[in-house]
């Protein structure tokens, strides 16, 4: 069966490409859950060290973000805080 009869035959579509596909995504995937599995461990890990894994996680969000856009998001609570007559 030659290419061309391949590709009529399943409608155009290049079936070895999207084979690839969806098995490097099912590899991803795996490797996705194994480092969920670790990250898992570790914050097991901080807790048993004694220290509150739900501040560590928060600290992690933290340092992702910019340090400039963060500060700004400091200032715009404290602001709303003292609005609202909470510091």
């Amino acid at each position: 069966m030659s290419e061309e009869e391949k590709d009529a035959k399943t409608g155009g579509i290049a079936a070895e490409a999207l084979r690839q596909y969806i098995d490097r995504i099912e590899r991803l995937e795996q490797e996705k859950k194994a480092l969920a599995e670790d990250i898992k461990d570790v914050y097991g890990q901080v807790k048993s060290q004694g220290f509150d894994p739900k501040i560590v996680r928060k600290i992690i969000s933290l340092r992702r973000r910019d340090r400039r856009e963060r500060e700004e998001e400091d200032e715009l609570l404290a602001l709303y805080l003292a609005a609202i007559g909470e510091v």
